[in-house]
């Protein structure tokens, strides 16, 4: 799919949507927002919103097979990052952390490791808490991908 510059959200659970309607609306990128379920999204012309049945991965697929060198996809998905930088998206965590292609095994074996342990009776502790630098890191990340996405 040979689009210009775009953002493509996996947005069921994404906690940066308003700082990437920000940063979309501030650089003129379109902004796909990608779900399972209706949510309020603004009334804005770069702002689109896809709502896939409730199958399991059905958002992710349709992320995967929409993401190219044009896009940015926002994501803490890890599998999903894998996938989106094999087409060779950019790829960012909404934390602001880049997915790239010499971190992407890492955070796999990782998750695998984890979900061992977890299946294994293991109480493992989740995520840390989304912070305001976690927001802060996303908006310049997201901002530094799109300006050199632009500049070709």
């Amino acid at each position: 799919m040979a689009e210009g510059v775009r953002i493509l959200v996996d947005a069921d659970a994404c906690p940066v949507k308003d700082e990437i309607y920000k940063v979309a609306w501030r650089r003129a990128v379109p902004v796909t927002i990608v779900s399972n379920s209706h949510f309020r999204i603004p009334q804005h012309p770069l702002v689109t919103r896809v709502v896939v049945s409730d199958g399991f991965d059905a958002a992710d697929d349709w992320i995967a097979e929409t993401a190219d060198a044009q896009a940015v996809v926002i994501t803490a998905d890890i599998l999903l990052a894998d996938r989106c930088l094999k087409a060779g998206a950019t790829v960012l965590a909404p934390t602001g952390k880049p997915f790239t292609t010499a971190s992407i095994g890492g955070a796999i074996a990782t998750r695998a490791i984890m979900a061992d342990l977890r299946a294994g009776g293991d109480q493992l502790g989740g995520p840390k808490p989304f912070a305001a630098q976690d927001r802060s890191r996303f908006l310049q990340a997201l901002d530094t991908a799109l300006a050199k996405l632009q500049r070709g």
